[in-house]
């Protein structure tokens, strides 16, 4: 019942737009035209043509994806992603692959390129605890390295670069996971973007990537054959059963993105409409609220915070999920909020968590 539906903040798998959640309960029992479930449907059938043809329609209409590139839907995560840039882009190159580390999602990508060649950290943000981004003059990767990777958004700590990178001669690489089509993004400018589905583009399960059709031949030729993207721009990401169910949902989050958001400018004003409201809110608190994230790398998708004490957290995370604005627990790795605001994040649910926080603050507030 969509009564009963709640407020998810959760980080991901996270909530998905209602309208698409109808439909595919609409058509569960039976796909039209096809005769039987979507979850039954042959991967080689045209059913499963006609969505995953518009899947990738969707999104290069969203994203403005040039000629020249591939979208593939494969499984594994952003996790697998670490390991299968560096194996397609690294293993066979005679230089070294930059990365720049915001946050613990791009210390483990550094961990798994390692494996494979190596890398230089260009900058590194652990030291003030992952709490901003680089400025651009702060960046000084090699034109001649591999790849320059980064990624967009950090989930746990609540950092995001305000716009993507800009390529400086080498190859760019994103992990946008966590803010992928929540705004517009340059994919001319980077040779490869990643990002798992469970955020903004649909349940967990399948892992978009947007690759340059030129650096397929960069990868080596003796990769495993489920490694190598080459093998899956051949086959249209169906080499093997593909996450059939997963696509489908991303085809439907697509659709309600084209046909009821307007497209990713509309998104990203409404998104920054929505972490707005709640960065108001810690910014008025006189420090009872602390954000972690810099002011100038403030995420637009996670807003984190902590409280004068865990006691009071645990309070607020509490009395919250009684109001329905739930999953709102930090990261296990660093405690405090965090309350994770994605596309199909309503504005309603926004205003409601700025609401109890205000009060909250109000009641508890030395």
């Amino acid at each position: 019942m969509t009564s009963d539906r709640i407020f998810n903040f959760g980080a991901g798998p996270c909530t998905l737009p209602l309208p698409a959640l109808q439909k595919a309960q609409r058509d569960l029992l039976c796909l039209p035209g096809s005769g039987m479930s979507v979850l039954e449907i042959s991967h080689r059938s045209p059913a499963f043509d006609a969505i995953i043809d518009k899947a990738q329609d969707n999104l290069r209409s969203l994203l403005g994806v040039p000629a020249g590139y591939k979208i593939l839907f494969l499984q594994g995560g952003a996790t697998l992603q670490f390991s299968m840039v560096a194996l397609n882009l690294l293993r066979a190159a005679d230089k070294p692959a930059d990365y720049v580390v915001t946050g613990v999602w791009g210390e483990k990508a550094v961990k798994e390129a390692q494996r494979e060649g190596e890398v230089r950290v260009v900058w590194n943000g652990k030291a003030g605890s992952y709490s901003s981004v680089p400025q651009p003059a702060e960046l000084a990767p090699d034109a001649q390295a591999a790849y320059l990777h980064y990624t967009s958004n950090e989930t746990i700590q609540g950092v995001q670069f305000p716009q993507a990178l800009q390529p400086r001669g080498a190859t760019l690489v994103c992990d946008c996971s966590s803010d992928f089509l929540s705004r517009p993004l340059p994919v001319a400018d980077h040779g490869l973007l990643y990002a798992g589905a469970q955020k903004n583009a649909g349940p967990a399960g399948v892992t978009i990537v947007i690759v340059r059709e030129a650096l397929l031949e960069r990868a080596p030729q003796d990769l495993h054959t489920m490694l190598d993207y080459r093998i899956h721009a051949q086959n249209n990401s169906m080499y093997n059963t593909p996450p059939v169910f997963a696509i489908y949902l991303l085809q439907l989050v697509t659709d309600w993105l084209r046909n009821e958001i307007g497209g990713l400018q509309k998104m990203a004003e409404l998104n920054t409409r929505k972490a707005g409201l709640l960065y108001a809110a810690i910014d008025a608190s006189a420090g009872f609220y602390r954000g972690h994230a810099r002011a100038d790398s403030r995420s637009q998708m996670n807003v984190t915070f902590r409280m004068p004490s865990e006691q009071l957290e645990r309070d607020f995370l509490a009395q919250a999920a009684a109001r329905g604005l739930q999953s709102l627990e930090g990261h296990r790795s660093v405690g405090g909020v965090r309350a994770s605001l994605y596309n199909a994040m309503p504005l309603a649910g926004a205003q409601a968590l700025r609401d109890f926080m205000v009060e909250f603050c109000a009641q508890h507030a030395q």
